[in-house]
């Protein structure tokens, strides 16, 4: 897989305002932006982890600590489907 460096300036007060060094910081925003974009069904599970750079087990954990549902419906249909109505 071809890999694109990307680089960002933030201000050095940031890493101490969320105690984190700038390492950290990246993984974080990483996770962050996975799980968002997860959230909001524009990409799968397995895509989110590899944004993430962790392993589909580890982004499932992560989905948790933000609070988000590891399902993802497209709408109330599928809900009563799976709940056995309609």
């Amino acid at each position: 897989m071809e890999m694109v460096r990307l680089s960002m300036e933030l201000p050095r007060e940031l890493f101490s305002a969320i105690r984190q060094d700038p390492e950290g910081f990246m993984r974080e925003m990483r996770l962050a932006a996975a799980v968002k974009w997860y959230e909001a069904e524009m990409i799968s599970q397995a895509k989110a982890a590899e944004i993430a750079g962790v392993s589909r087990a580890e982004f499932i954990d992560t989905l948790n600590r933000f609070a988000v549902s590891p399902f993802q419906y497209s709408g109330t249909n599928e809900l009563v489907e799976e709940a056995g109505g309609a």
